[in-house]
């Protein structure tokens, strides 16, 4: 589409537009005109024997209608944008329209906005209109990530539990929702080395949250996890770090899955996950809502908890 945005297309659009009215007063012109054709008011044509087609006027109402329904459009290309570039005189807009209702829609929240600005995340959680809000917010904004039940799919995360990437403190939350969050697995083959060496690290990993398997994979796997540096953001003992929002690997909870196969890829290509900064769309009073519901959700905790959900 960006090859039609140019000043020529505007003036296209707008002398097609105005030939074409310009067009049905000429028909219109034309076809209100009587022109006797034959004696007997007819064009000639005759079929069946004695089926002629009359040259009769077109009906006055229809005429006028058709009249009103020209004059409407020119009074509408002139106050509304219709002719190419040009604005109209009212400088309506679409965008400008919606801008004007969500303004006014926030003037009219403002009141009851503001009394949520004066609660605590426990206030809010036991507010029943503050939650209905939130739960709107939610869904309108979150679920099509986290789903309606907030319970994430693969790669997004789960909510309605206790486990936290980046801390489940309200201010944690409160972070996540307006700033955002980037989350980045680097890929770690060069430092751990041959199919194999990933292969005994993800069973050790695997080991870290309960399982078991190959002592001796594990083994030589826990030697890779100090080696190759592991240890610098998951921890030595693997309940990794809200600052930097690595994962906790001793719990059973995983993002993209806790099967050989999706840790083996983990390991080997990496992961790169991103929560969007929703500060720009949704208001501060929104944002507070929407953290004590989602600390709710999580079952009304503020844990500074760590999980690899």
């Amino acid at each position: 589409m960006s090859d039609f945005v140019s000043g020529f297309w505007g003036i296209a659009i707008a002398l097609a537009t105005v030939l074409g009215i310009a067009a049905c007063f000429l028909l219109l012109m034309f076809s209100s005109r009587v022109k006797k054709m034959a004696d007997d008011n007819s064009t000639g044509h005759v079929w069946d024997g004695d089926l002629k087609e009359l040259n009769n006027p077109l009906p006055r109402w229809w005429v006028g209608l058709f009249i009103i329904t020209l004059v409407f459009s020119i009074a509408y290309l002139y106050y509304y944008p219709g002719l190419g570039m040009h604005d109209g005189s009212l400088k309506w807009s679409q965008s400008g329209a919606y801008k004007a209702e969500m303004v006014a829609a926030e003037q009219r929240l403002a009141p009851l906005y503001d009394g949520f600005l004066k609660q605590t995340p426990e206030q809010l959680q036991q507010d029943p209109k503050a939650m209905a809000i939130a739960e709107r917010l939610f869904l309108n904004n979150c679920a099509q990530c986290h789903g309606s039940d907030a319970r994430g799919a693969q790669g997004f995360p789960n909510l309605a539990d206790a486990d936290w990437l980046w801390g489940g403190s309200p201010e944690a939350v409160r972070v996540t929702i307006a700033d955002g969050r980037k989350g980045l697995m680097p890929p770690m083959s060069a430092a751990v080395g041959t199919d194999q060496d990933i292969t005994d690290l993800a069973k050790f990993v695997q080991s870290l949250s309960g399982k078991s398997g190959d002592e001796l994979a594990i083994a030589r796997g826990k030697g890779k996890w100090m080696s190759a540096g592991c240890v610098g953001c998951h921890g030595a003992d693997g309940k990794g770090n809200t600052a930097l929002g690595a994962p906790n690997l001793t719990d059973n909870t995983w993002i993209y899955g806790g099967s050989l196969d999706s840790i083996f890829y983990t390991i080997k290509n990496g992961r790169q996950n991103a929560m969007p900064a929703w500060a720009s769309r949704l208001s501060k009073p929104q944002i507070e809502v929407l953290t004590a519901y989602v600390i709710k959700l999580s079952g009304g905790g503020s844990r500074q908890s760590v999980a690899a959900r």
